[in-house]
């Protein structure tokens, strides 16, 4: 939520568009592959080859490679409070995301997602995914912290509710002012000058 999503339906439609691509055909492959994908198990460029590159294509593996990663862009509002919840020393942040290893690792470098985050539950490194139950109770067994001590936030619903049965406050972020409002109620300090 601090960044755009990196390879989801919104982005995938951008590719279908640009690259003139069948979305039928194209959505039923990368069904079958998602998972693996996600998980770490293909990299993007084997992920490609079934999906777009299994035919001869009027553009290059790089073009399509280059556009994948060109649509994860920054917002900035959410990037910057959370550096600033961050730089209060005041809590552990960590993220629980659904994300291929190469698009992942740009993403961390870009927008320098090290600086905010002291832990990565990542698909791409763990092999599980949101939301299945055992990605949320892997990030409580590193972090040895207890779930309701912790806050997980998610834009889907779906994805909170494992969070939750563990144990886990959550919120389902739908814009920064909200999101503060609900940090408010549980009592997180935003960083100064972060008042609605």
């Amino acid at each position: 939520m601090l960044l755009s999503n990196a390879w989801d339906h919104n982005e995938r439609k951008a590719a279908l568009e640009r690259f003139h691509l069948d979305e039928k055909e194209f959505q039923a492959r990368h069904e079958l592959v998602v998972s693996s994908f996600e998980r770490g198990e293909m990299t993007i460029d084997e992920y490609l080859d079934h999906i777009v590159l299994h035919c001869k294509r009027p553009f290059s593996r790089e073009e399509f490679r280059k556009f994948m990663f060109s649509l994860s862009t920054p917002k900035p509002d959410v990037l910057d409070f959370a550096r600033k919840l961050t730089e209060t020393g005041h809590y552990l942040m960590g993220t629980i995301n659904n994300e291929s290893r190469e698009l992942n690792l740009y993403r961390m470098e870009r927008f320098e997602l090290r600086k905010i985050f002291r832990l990565f539950v990542s698909s791409c490194f763990v092999g599980l995914r949101k939301p299945e139950c055992g990605i949320y109770r892997l990030a409580l067994e590193i972090t040895q912290i207890s779930p309701r001590a912790c806050c997980f936030i998610d834009d889907r619903a779906l994805n909170l509710e494992c969070a939750s049965e563990l144990g886990m406050h959550t919120i389902q972020m739908q814009n920064l002012d909200q999101l503060q409002g609900e940090l408010e109620k549980l009592g997180v300090d935003g960083p100064p000058g972060s008042e609605g």
